[in-house]
């Protein structure tokens, strides 16, 4: 019996695009609205009820929340460092390998991207300066469920390293024998960090956010996880910082027709195979055969991809393949589609200036060979990125995710002379005497 036809949310030309398409797109809207508001509803109701059990009980709720979801009865919700070095040492050795290459160049790369400490002189005795101040506590969340997530700890746990945060700490579901699985405790020994604990969803977020008798609460949550965890993070946020908010995975792929059809389709499939609710958007600068062409290699693929039926999914729901008429037709849709990931595949005498033209994206994978795989597990950029549009205001995770800046400020007494007229007067303005009087009493003593 031979699959079905290829579907996708929109295909056609950007222009002829109806407003409801667009703004569908745009929203990362798909399937039928009346059931995902319901099903989003459903999810805040549940998560608020996890966060006010783990409140209310504390490890206790943790404990009934491993055998409700996970099916497991905790022996210990903290992992003994023991069983994180059995893991590691138990690894296959390619695996291991990989990891610690991964490992590698993530510190390498966030070692570039560490903030420091600046002083400005704006006027003479008058000093300010500005410090990156590490956090004492951060907490990593890395995914279970339909897969293991070693990538996703690392991205998270080595930057906070680097950065200097004084203890990191790793939340990740127990398998069935109570234990995250051996590859993600393999990644914490690796990633040395200073607890592993065997929870997962919702309440490893309240636990962190919130701290139990054995969870201690954190300054700041980072990670990837599912509607659940994501939904958390946010009804949380008034206790704790978090990276960002987070959904499904997508990607843009921006191509003109020196690009390979064939490369555009794996990159595509890459990202489709994550969620059904995953979203991927072909923009072709080019004819509909060019569309044609990468309609079919993705066909193709398709045939033999394990995960073919997670994909198609995510194609007919939020997906589009798109023909523009120009790069700058093309660049501003990206930049308003504000993708987590842009792959860029265009002739190189245009490839530089249409990247600067590129403001709103997660990472911005430039040229084919630049795979979207190799950023998610071994350049060393980080792979924890903004979705749903919101790389228009959001970045992805970096050591700056792991500092809180404290400012300082000199100003000498002769400066305070200077200073003491007009800030005088504006703190009149403002109805502020007791302000000004401060202000002014530095004039006086000049």
């Amino acid at each position: 019996m031979s699959a079905s036809p290829l579907q996708w949310r929109a295909r056609g030309a950007l222009a002829s695009l109806d407003d409801a398409t667009r703004t569908a797109l745009l929203r990362r809207d798909g399937g039928d609205a009346a059931r995902s508001g319901s099903d989003a509803d459903t999810v805040r109701a549940r998560t608020r009820d996890i966060i006010d059990a783990v409140r209310t009980r504390g490890d206790e709720a943790l404990r009934a929340l491993a055998q409700q979801f996970d099916g497991v009865t905790l022996d210990a919700i903290d992992v003994p460092r023991r069983d994180w070095t059995r893991a590691l040492d138990a690894l296959d050795p390619s695996l291991r390998r990989a990891l610690e290459r991964s490992a590698t160049n993530i510190a390498t790369v966030h070692t570039a991207f560490r903030p420091s400490a600046v002083e400005v002189s704006p006027e003479p005795g008058i000093v300010i300066g500005r410090r990156p101040d590490p956090l004492a506590r951060v907490g990593v969340y890395a995914p279970g469920g339909r897969a293991a997530y070693p990538s996703s700890l690392l991205m998270g746990a080595v930057p906070a390293r680097v950065a200097g945060v004084g203890e990191v700490i790793v939340c990740s579901p127990p398998a069935s024998n109570g234990r995250p699985t051996d590859v993600v405790l393999a990644a914490a020994a690796l990633a040395q960090v200073d607890h592993v604990f065997a929870i997962g969803g919702a309440g490893a977020i309240a636990a962190m956010a919130l701290g139990t008798a054995t969870v201690p609460q954190v300054d700041r949550i980072v990670g990837p996880g599912n509607a659940y965890v994501a939904e958390a993070k946010l009804q949380l946020v008034t206790h704790v910082t978090i990276d960002s908010p987070a959904g499904p995975s997508e990607l843009l792929v921006l191509a003109d027709d020196s690009a390979s059809p064939d490369v555009i389709a794996r990159e595509l499939l890459a990202q489709a195979e994550h969620d059904p609710d995953a979203a991927v958007i072909a923009l072709l600068v080019g004819d509909d055969t060019f569309a044609a062409a990468v309609h079919a290699a993705l066909g193709e693929c398709l045939h033999t991809a394990p995960r073919a039926a997670i994909a198609r999914t995510a194609l007919a729901g939020r997906s589009a393949l798109l023909t523009c008429r120009s790069l700058e037709e093309g660049v501003a849709f990206a930049n308003a589609w504000a993708a987590e990931h842009l792959l860029l595949a265009v002739r190189d005498d245009v490839r530089d200036a249409t990247l600067a033209a590129l403001q709103h994206a997660g990472t911005i994978f430039v040229g084919e060979s630049a795979s979207v795989a190799y950023g998610d597990y071994m350049t060393g950029a980080n792979h924890v990125l903004p979705t749903a549009g919101l790389a228009r205001c959001y970045s992805g995770l970096s050591t700056l995710d792991f500092v809180r800046w404290t400012t300082w400020q000199r100003v000498t007494p002769s400066a305070a002379a200077a200073l003491a007229d007009d800030v005088g007067v504006f703190a009149d303005a403002e109805g502020l005497p007791a302000h000004a009087a401060a202000a002014r009493a530095w004039r006086m003593s000049a």
